[in-house]
């Protein structure tokens, strides 16, 4: 079976179907269209099945004319929210969310349900990916247990491993394509089949077991937070000591070894940052460790929004003007610039503390023009604003939380009695400019 499945991979006659057809199912669609396959995409969300299928794109960096090209001319790419229709698949990549319970547990319910699905419609010859970002062990530990019978074996009768999303929107650098793919596989069969499939659209990078696989996506981003977290608490010690901290990282990064440099900001946002290195402090109970550097990382990352409030409310009362009586308009709520994502951005949980507090905020922010629906924020509705010549004298501060390139910055330092600025846009000297 398994010489049979990479000559089928190798000659296009093999089906791609994508579970979770968002920022990161629709760009890795995208990439094996463009290789020659035809894909299948699957989601629970209504809308986003007939937006593909009307050829209109939801997200900003996926041009609509690439779904005119592969749905509407070619016919090579279709969506569905039938699940029945797994079986028309011989490869089915899982690309679900995997958010943080209320008390910063995992929550692989997406997963699991994906998993359910595609174990009623698993036929001979099956290929099972999970791309979406989980503690180590999930694939072998939670994903096989409901796949596996008696009857049908892995490695034999169906091939299943584990290779994690890396997807970075709004990264003009580096595309999807561009990006290696780490592969695994629960057995030394499925490895094969799973690098096959990837290696015709990206260079891969194989490893011995999902576990490693699962790990690794883990470590990129506990990496990142960890770093975050240094350089969020050193920007708070600075600003007390009276020392620009832009400027310490652009001195520290001329030396040529030894030194990343990260950069400070109201929190951090997008799904993996925030998420994942809490996936890995809760499976390290299980060996009877307790991560304290990721967890302290954890902390000082989180309280990031509210040391921003601080410095907002300091510099109104300043002014003699206390928070509840100010009007604040929020610049930019994506998590980061110039995409149309707002999965844990800071920006959600300062609207949040304002509006506690008592302040009148409005927000602006043309890639997102409404904000409904949130599962940690069910009481933010709000619509963007403009943000104008004329409007922008009638709030009291204006608030940088996202430094998209479509804000007119100039503008808005001309008409602005205040700005808090977390992203060191505007000059840091400007008398009424005040860093966050």
């Amino acid at each position: 079976m398994v010489e049979e499945l990479l000559k089928r991979i190798a000659n296009r006659d093999f089906v791609i179907g994508v579970i979770g057809l968002g920022y990161v199912g629709l760009p890795l669609a995208r990439e094996f269209l463009y290789q020659g396959f035809n894909v299948l995409g699957f989601d629970i969300d209504p809308y986003k099945v007939d937006r593909i299928n009307s050829c209109q794109s939801y997200i900003r960096h996926i041009e609509s004319t690439f779904l005119e090209e592969y749905v509407g001319k070619k016919k090579k790419f279709s969506a569905t929210n039938d699940f029945s229709r797994l079986t028309e698949a011989d490869a089915i990549l899982i690309c679900v969310p995997t958010p943080l319970g209320a008390h910063a547990e995992p929550d692989i319910s997406f997963i699991i349900a994906s998993i359910k699905q595609i174990a009623s419609h698993l036929k001979p010859g099956h290929v099972v990916i999970l791309e979406s970002s989980t503690y180590p062990g999930t694939t072998s530990e939670d994903v096989l247990p409901l796949l596996q019978t008696p009857q049908c074996q892995v490695g034999h009768d169906f091939f299943l491993g584990f290779s994690p999303e890396r997807e970075d929107p709004g990264n003009r650098q580096y595309s999807t394509a561009q990006i290696p793919k780490i592969v695994s596989g629960v057995t030394p069969n499925c490895l094969r089949v799973i690098d096959a499939i990837y290696s015709q659209a990206f260079k891969t990078v194989p490893v011995s077991t999902t576990q490693v696989a699962e790990a690794a996506k883990i470590l990129e981003n506990t990496y990142r937070a960890v770093n975050i977290a240094m350089i969020n608490e050193m920007k708070v010690l600075f600003d007390r000591m009276h020392i620009d901290i832009w400027e310490v990282i652009q001195a520290a990064a001329t030396k040529p070894f030894g030194f990343q440099p990260f950069y400070p900001g109201p929190g951090i946002g997008g799904h993996c940052i925030p998420v994942d290195p809490f996936y890995l402090t809760w499976k390290a109970r299980e060996y009877d460790m307790h991560t304290r550097f990721i967890e302290l990382a954890g902390e000082i990352n989180s309280q990031q929004p509210y040391y921003v409030v601080e410095r907002l409310d300091e510099a109104l009362s300043r002014r003699g003007l206390p928070l509840t009586k100010a009007r604040i308009l929020l610049l930019g709520v994506a998590y980061k610039k110039d995409i149309d994502d707002m999965r844990e951005s800071p920006a959600l949980k300062i609207l949040d503390i304002l509006k506690e507090r008592g302040a009148e905020v409005d927000y602006h922010d043309p890639h997102i023009p409404c904000i409904t629906g949130l599962r940690r924020y069910p009481e933010l509705r709000m619509t963007s604003v403009p943000c104008t010549a004329t409007t922008i004298p009638e709030y009291h501060a204006l608030l940088l939380v996202t430094d998209h390139s479509i804000f007119d910055y100039t503008e808005i330092l001309a008409h602005a009695r205040l700005v808090i600025d977390t992203r060191r846009v505007f000059p840091p000297d400007h008398e009424r400019v005040v860093s966050a």
